[in-house]
């Protein structure tokens, strides 16, 4: 863990610490990517939305699998609504996750730095 500069002995707790904050680390990159994934899913059905308002056509393609096929305008514009409703709402519980995840790092960083003070390092360069 680094304290051995400090003559702060490295217990079982202190260990579990470490280890939990990594963790939590390692998640919080994921959710990043996660968040950055979902916020462009939620810009283009935005998009998509939008150039379904700009048509005129009764009949649209819309991508089912792989798959385009042509379906009615208004059941298309109700599909969209439906996967920007799922969409948000999994990029709030997305960005809920992240929040805790920062507030439980931010706790175990004081609990560390309080004990090993300049002997660890939890900041990224």
């Amino acid at each position: 863990a680094g304290a051995s500069g400090s003559g702060a002995e490295v217990t079982w707790e202190d260990q579990q610490n470490i280890n939990k904050f990594g963790t939590l680390n390692n998640r919080l990159h994921d959710l990043e990517d996660e968040i950055k994934i979902a916020e462009e899913l939620n810009e283009s059905l935005e998009d998509a939305s939008n150039e379904l308002i700009l048509t005129d056509e009764e009949t649209v393609r819309f991508q089912i699998g792989e798959v385009f096929a042509h379906v009615p305008k208004d059941e298309v514009e109700k599909r969209i609504e439906e996967m920007k409703e799922v969409s948000s709402k999994n990029l709030e519980k997305l960005e809920q996750e992240k929040e805790s995840i920062l507030s439980q790092m931010a706790e175990l960083k004081t609990v560390l730095y309080g004990k090993f003070k300049d002997s660890i390092n939890l900041e990224e360069e």
